[in-house]
């Protein structure tokens, strides 16, 4: 089987509200070295805690709801990692909501993400450290 291209459609409406806000430095940080290592620039990750799929580029990351597969519930966008003094300070960005229902979402939204993240750069790491197999003593 080769590698090939996925072509994945996605649509939004118009945005209910956009709140700035601030996304933990571990977090960004953490999203960053996924898409270092991603070929195409896109990182695509499973929240399966709340049955969600992240998206993250480089402009923004989406969230699209597993039962609602085509339509971004909410984004963040705008990242401004230059605004921030220290590279353990908070990134400035815009949440952008696109359903009433992905506003109560958020906090629980935030937190998924940044333990997933954790999760795939764990399995980055393993897997450039390779493995050794020991012999069997008997």
């Amino acid at each position: 089987m080769r590698a090939g291209i996925v072509e994945l459609s996605l649509y939004r409406d118009e945005a209910l509200t956009i709140e700035p806000r601030g996304l933990r430095a571990e977090t960004y940080n953490l999203g960053h070295v996924l898409s270092v290592h991603s070929r195409a620039g896109v990182v695509f990750l499973p929240i399966r805690s709340m049955q969600f799929l992240a998206i993250l580029d480089a402009q923004e990351w989406v969230f699209v709801d597993g039962l609602k597969k085509h339509f971004i519930e909410l984004a963040w966008q705008n990242f401004h990692p230059q605004a921030r003094s220290a590279i353990d300070e908070a990134v400035p960005y815009e949440a952008v909501f696109y359903t009433e229902a992905s506003v109560p979402l958020m906090p629980r939204l935030e937190s998924a993400v940044h333990g997933a993240l954790i999760d795939a750069v764990k399995r980055i790491r393993a897997a450039k450290q390779g493995a050794e197999v020991l012999p069997f003593k008997r």
